[in-house]
């Protein structure tokens, strides 16, 4: 009878909390954005994804294939949206693999693009147990699918905003320590060469949509900076329902690089630099052992005052169905 009253308590208290995050958007939407990494890529692969399974002491993977829903809003109104295939698969008992493929469908004041994204690939390696808590490492890349240079239909060079790549080969790298009710995650991700996006304000001086074009940042030849993560996330489990609060930082500790109508190539914007950080709320169902449905929703409390890559969202949500085979 007590267990009972406990449990009602913590699901209560925890429906109250959930919520309460869902609630964000209508206080602040006009007010916050900041950097969405699923774009980027390397906070949702191996060990630093959120809303991982847990089984205790044991690395155990099964064959997987998730595919997910995403919507981003920018402050400049472009609503970027993501179909995504995500394949997990065991290896050996203590090694797995991941391949991440998204196609992007972007709206927004300079018109439309599509295209198939970066594709991210990854290997998970179980290290040891540390009390209750499981360890892995993670190393990966990010491929790029074109150079970031897509145009508008007439012909305009584009802000990364608008892009469905990156540009750039990345090497990505992480560490989790995860129990039932806990992770906690750290990431490195370094982009190694300049991209070839060409969008410079000059370029719309004769287009009616310039007024708009010089709010985006000028971003041609971009070399992103270096970002590093931690992700920290309460779980609570019950035997087909699950539900989790987390706080993701990423933090751009080298700022980007461009090439300025001015000042030339490898112009360092210093205001890319700094913080942002995102406030994650989800939950999740088990049909049966073999599938589940999981949602995801993200807000923003801190941001940088330059996003050159065009990673910046006001929100986030993402919608994903899970088969195991």
């Amino acid at each position: 009878m007590v267990a009972e009253i406990v449990f009602k308590m913590n699901l209560n208290l925890f429906k109250l909390l959930f919520f309460g995050i869902l609630a964000l958007p209508n206080m602040f939407a006009n007010t916050l954005f900041a950097q969405g990494c699923s774009d980027a890529g390397f906070c949702t692969m191996g060990a630093m994804r959120p809303n991982q399974h847990y089984n205790h002491g044991v690395f155990k993977r099964l064959k997987s294939v998730e595919v997910s829903g995403y919507q981003g809003v920018t402050k400049f109104g472009d609503y970027v949206n993501s179909l995504t295939a995500d394949l997990n698969f065991s290896i050996t008992n203590k090694w797995a693999g991941q391949i991440k493929c998204p196609y992007f469908y972007v709206d927004g004041p300079l018109g439309k693009t599509n295209g198939i994204g970066d594709i991210s690939i990854s290997t998970t390696r179980f290290i040891t147990q540390i009390k209750s808590f499981n360890l892995n490492v993670s190393v990966g890349t990010k491929i790029p699918t074109n150079y970031a240079n897509n145009t508008n239909q007439n012909g305009l060079p584009l802000p990364m905003y608008y892009q469905s790549s990156l540009g750039t080969y990345d090497v990505i790298a992480g560490l989790s320590m995860m129990n039932a009710n806990w992770l906690i995650a750290v990431g490195y991700q370094q982009a190694l060469n300049a991209n070839g996006n060409e969008f410079l304000w000059g370029k719309w001086s004769k287009s009616e949509q310039f007024s708009i074009a010089n709010q985006y940042p000028r971003a041609k030849d971009l070399k992103r900076g270096t970002d590093v993560m931690f992700r920290l996330e309460r779980n609570v489990r019950f035997s087909r329902f699950n539900a989790y609060l987390g706080t993701l930082f990423i933090q751009r500790i080298v700022a980007d690089k461009f090439t300025h109508p001015v000042f030339g190539e490898n112009y360092q914007d210093n205001d890319s630099k700094g913080l942002a950080l995102t406030l994650l709320a989800g939950m999740g169902y088990q049909f049966s052992v073999k599938s589940a449905l999981k949602l995801m929703y993200g807000h923003a409390l801190v941001q940088r005052k330059v996003n050159l890559d065009g990673l910046s969202r006001d929100r986030v949500f993402t919608l994903a169905y899970e088969l195991k085979f």
